[in-house]
């Protein structure tokens, strides 16, 4: 789709591009947004590279955000893929008619897709969007589902059986006396038809996805992706999900910002009203609220293990995203030993402090020693964990037959606010082998499955909630 001429159109149109990056994890904030309106309206739309370059430097921060923006720009303000031609502008007034002809005996809902294909005027932008709807965009998440809707589309378009209609076409115009050298340039619009037609489908599926992921801020389970365990992943998976993450946290952060708001307040406390009313005869004129700590102060012990290393690359990655929505945070990783990683996590980019982190702690099956690794944290950082800390541990709870150092565990827990533990393992495998997690379990305030990246950031999100 061309960039609107109608201000008010171009307007919508910046509005829902804003709504898209937002909703695929790029921070934009309202000061931000109303700088690219004021851009625009200085610059002007007539140069369309540097209405674009406009739009990027206003919104995006961070470089890492650029080639996301390209993409949901192209989509947004793209050309809506290369145009159709019309197969009958080249052919003498004879021809014409005689395709005419055939096109009109070829009866059937394939009669569609081959006038599209022949005459330039493909599929309206309304009937494009009924085929998106009708083949399952609103629920596409990633690139690959996004494919998948587009073979879908073309083939409710009838693209399956095109090379038999084709054929057919073909013999009806020898059959009437059309010239091979006509048939063959008729071949050739129709052929760079179809592959223009499905860039136009393609492209159409894009925007759809992304506006309504736009549509759809409080959703953060994202697609059946989310939902594979960890340890299953392809690198190609994996890979989409670092990228996922991005979107994740955004909503994420959106969420704390809303309950912060709503948490100013405080909320109504009776007993304390009805003490500070005594002097009234209990009669509440002076109303009491508890105050919530806006932010929360968190204290994160990572295993780092060979058995550990998918979910805690995922686990640090969103930590390190959302930094900013704690008021102190201190973070460890351990495999045989406990290491303070803080000081990594600062001032560095998150791809490069999580591969610093998990280069410095070697792996190593049958190396895992939380025992020993929690009596080097009370030697070192005892200090880390106070009454406001909410401690989060990170593991599988197994020990290779080492000391669980239960009494440690009790003593963190004692210190802290919170303990609440995150484990990808199933409850049926609790205490097989070398576990020792039902020892652990009724220490913790609470304990979340994290086998996948949507278990994974529910209970970040609910951490967030409760702490």
């Amino acid at each position: 789709m061309a960039i609107a001429d109608e201000e008010g159109d171009l307007e919508d149109r910046i509005i829902e591009f804003i709504r898209g990056l937002r909703a695929s994890g790029v921070r934009v904030s309202l000061a931000e947004s109303m700088d690219a309106m004021n851009a625009i309206v200085i610059m002007g739309v007539g140069d369309k590279e540097m209405f674009r370059q406009s739009l990027r430097a206003t919104l995006v921060k961070e470089a890492d955000d650029f080639a996301l923006f390209n993409e949901l720009f192209s989509l947004y303000f793209g050309s809506d893929g290369p145009p159709l031609q019309n197969a009958m502008e080249d052919m003498s007034p004879q021809d014409q008619q005689m395709l005419k002809a055939a096109l009109s005996a070829m009866s059937g809902r394939l009669q569609q897709l081959l006038d599209w294909l022949t005459s330039g005027q493909g599929p309206t932008k309304e009937e494009l969007d009924e085929l998106a709807r009708r083949s399952g965009a609103r629920w596409a998440n990633t690139p690959g589902e996004a494919r998948w809707v587009s073979r879908r589309m073309l083939r409710q378009m009838g693209y399956q059986h095109l090379e038999e209609q084709m054929q057919e076409l073909v013999e009806r115009l020898q059959e009437m006396g059309m010239s091979q050298d006509a048939i063959g340039k008729l071949l050739g619009v129709v052929e760079a038809n179809r592959e223009a037609l499905a860039e136009q489908v393609a492209q159409q599926v894009g925007l759809q996805i992304a506006r309504d992921r736009a549509e759809r801020p409080g959703d953060i389970h994202g697609s059946d992706l989310m939902h594979k365990s960890f340890h299953s992943l392809t690198e190609a998976e994996a890979e989409l999900l670092r990228k996922e993450v991005q979107r994740l946290v955004a909503q994420l952060r959106s969420r704390a910002a809303l309950r912060r708001k709503k948490g100013k307040s405080g909320k109504f406390d009776p007993k304390t009203t009805i003490r500070a009313n005594q002097r009234y005869g209990g009669v509440p004129f002076d109303l009491k609220y508890k105050k919530r700590k806006l932010k929360p102060n968190l204290v994160l012990i990572c295993d780092v293990s060979t058995s550990m290393r998918p979910v805690a690359e995922f686990m640090l990655r969103m930590i390190y995203e959302l930094q900013d929505q704690v008021a102190k945070a201190r973070s460890f990783a351990f495999n045989a030993d406990m290491e303070e990683i803080s000081v990594t996590f600062s001032g560095n980019r998150a791809a490069d402090a999580i591969a610093e982190v998990l280069y410095d702690i070697p792996p190593g099956y049958y190396a895992t020693d939380l025992g020993n690794s929690l009596a080097t944290f009370f030697t070192n950082w005892s200090e880390a964990v106070n009454s406001r800390s909410s401690v989060i541990i990170l593991g599988d709870g197994r020990n290779n037959y080492n000391s669980p150092r239960i009494d440690l565990m009790k003593r963190m827990q004692k210190r802290a606010k919170r303990l609440i533990w995150f484990n990808p393992e199933h409850r049926q495998q609790w205490g097989t082998g070398d576990s020792d997690m039902f020892d652990y379990e009724p220490i913790c305030d609470e304990v979340f499955q994290v086998r996948n990246l949507a278990q994974l950031s529910n209970a970040v999100d609910q951490l967030l909630a409760r702490s």
